[in-house]
């Protein structure tokens, strides 16, 4: 069975609508052989992202970067998985109350580092959610798992 590894940064009710949309897109009753593991940034560890086949990632952008959570997650994970890890895919969602260019630039640079494969351009959001915005991070969600999936 593929496994699917979210890692999150869930600081506000607006990335929580969000990971629990993407979360929800993986978990969908048409998708069969994934199973998901959830790990706040903070504790992913490398033996998590060793043991799983694809990639969920979620942050805020903070101050015009990926959130510190995710930054550690990075720094702690980026050597042990550096060559066992290479093309597995990945996907990642970003909320900003301002811009989020920043924090999608520093996650891109570090996954093309470790050789990830993005399944699916990343997904940013400004401001609240709309409906519209916890749909595509429902799809996002569900591309990554169905691709795990082999569907």
């Amino acid at each position: 069975m593929a496994v699917l590894l979210i890692v999150h940064h869930t600081t506000s009710p607006a990335l929580q609508a969000m990971f629990e949309a993407a979360r929800a897109g993986t978990s969908t009753d048409e998708i069969e052989g994934v199973e998901v593991a959830v790990r706040p940034a903070l504790t992913a560890s490398a033996a998590d992202v060793l043991a799983a086949d694809g990639y969920l990632l979620g942050t805020p952008a903070n101050i015009g970067y990926m959130s510190g959570a995710l930054k550690h997650f990075f720094d702690g994970i980026y050597y042990p998985c550096l060559e066992a890890t290479q093309r597995r895919p990945y996907a990642l969602y970003v909320h900003g109350n301002s811009d989020t260019t920043g924090a999608v630039r520093a996650v891109e640079s570090i996954t093309s580092g470790l050789s990830w494969r993005q399944a699916r351009p990343p997904l940013s959001v400004i401001g609240p959610p709309s409906a519209a915005d916890l749909e595509n991070c429902w799809d996002l969600g569900a591309v990554l798992a169905a691709e795990l999936a082999g569907s």
